[in-house]
């Protein structure tokens, strides 16, 4: 499916200099995307080129990644997105062909120094999707996107869930509330007594392992699963810069020792940001996403970090809700901007009701985890 539109842009914001120009860069082979992605406060592990390749390597299609220069080369913006083919036969705005930024990412869009190259690099991309017929998929924070360009709409989507942290190293986390916090003391005790503990992933073979829980989880979860060799990727690319942190639940049994769930984490800025976690239902009782998650926060707390983001929460799902809400997590609403508009009516939903939902549901839960993550692989190189 493709949109049949043109734009003639309209942007009431700061107009670029005439000594600035839009380029497209390597943002693995320019060393001055990392920089600059490393210097803005409002950047993300999604911006970071270690990121960028890791999702490259997964989807392996078509990447553009845009930049704001001065005439001396010093770049005032950078802007990373990739074009997605969209589901066969699909008209829906989040499932259609789009330039976006970014897919399979929570949070991205554009970084720049100043107004005017917010604009210049916001406005080249809108003419990129009017010229390949595609709609322009943004995932910013950052609400002057459509404070000044007529085209782009913002869309209300998911909640995240925020914990507030001292930023103060050396100081432990406190969980706020008497009543959560003697629940969580009591769940951690009860995987301490099951001789649970935590660890970091420490070798490909712990991320091998974890994978396998992953892709049970996400058959559980009826939700595709991301491939190995994005995580791969991933490993390879953050793991020595300590950007990523697998943290394992390592059950000890008279014999060794057995992982039943890790949860897999980025650090960059003042963030700590929860990404993907795994567990086996049947290891439920022994607590380990409890266990993971008290030691993430506390870690993140005494190590000086001033958040952890414990990441979206679908409508709907009280009980994920729930479960973020404990640790002292507030919900922060997370926007999306699009061109062309579309309608809808409120926050936009994953539709999960419905007797085709529930079929789909018993079906891909009696697949074997072979099936089920070559389905993902394939479902997400349109996604």
């Amino acid at each position: 499916m493709m949109l049949n539109h043109t734009v003639q842009i309209t942007s009431s914001l700061e107009m670029p200099s005439p000594d600035t120009t839009i380029v497209e860069v390597d943002p693995w082979k320019d060393p001055r995307w990392e920089a600059f992605v490393l210097g803005h406060s409002d950047a993300t592990i999604y911006h970071h080129p270690a990121w960028l390749k890791a999702l490259e390597s997964e989807y392996r299609q078509r990447s553009l990644y845009l930049a704001c220069q001065d005439q001396e080369g010093t770049l005032q913006g950078v802007f990373p997105l990739m074009y997605t083919r969209g589901l066969p036969f699909s008209r829906g705005p989040l499932t259609g062909p789009r330039l976006s930024s970014l897919p399979r990412t929570p949070l991205a869009g554009p970084l720049a120094a100043n107004r005017a190259a917010l604009s210049a690099l916001v406005c080249e991309a809108l003419r990129r999707a009017s010229v390949h017929s595609v709609r322009l998929e943004i995932k910013a924070q950052a609400e002057e996107l459509n404070d000044g360009i007529e085209e782009i709409v913002r869309k209300a989507w998911r909640q995240t869930y925020i914990v507030p942290l001292a930023g103060t190293p050396g100081q432990p986390y406190q969980i706020p509330g008497s009543q959560n916090r003697s629940s969580i003391k009591r769940s951690i005790n009860k995987a301490i007594a099951s001789r649970v503990r935590t660890r970091p992933a420490e070798t490909e073979g712990d991320l091998r392992d974890w994978h396998r829980i992953y892709l049970e989880t996400m058959r559980r979860n009826v939700v595709p699963a991301r491939p190995y060799r994005f995580f791969l990727a991933l490993w390879e690319q953050m793991r020595s810069t300590e950007m990523m942190r697998l943290l394992l639940a390592d059950q000890q049994t008279a014999t060794g020792s057995r992982i039943i769930g890790g949860h897999l984490f980025f650090s960059f800025g003042s963030t700590v940001t929860y990404a993907f976690g795994a567990s086996r239902a049947s290891d439920f009782a022994l607590r380990p996403n409890d266990i993971i998650m008290g030691q993430a926060i506390n870690d993140a707390s005494v190590a000086g970090y001033k958040f952890v983001d414990l990441g979206e929460v679908p409508e709907g799902d009280d009980d994920l809700a729930r479960f973020k809400s404990k640790w002292g997590a507030e919900p922060v609403r997370l926007y999306r901007y699009y061109f062309p508009d579309f309608p809808d009516a409120g926050p936009l939903r994953d539709k999960t009701g419905g007797s085709a939902f529930v079929l789909a549901r018993k079906i891909w839960s009696q697949l074997p985890l072979g099936i089920t993550s070559w389905l993902g692989d394939q479902i997400y190189t349109y996604l």
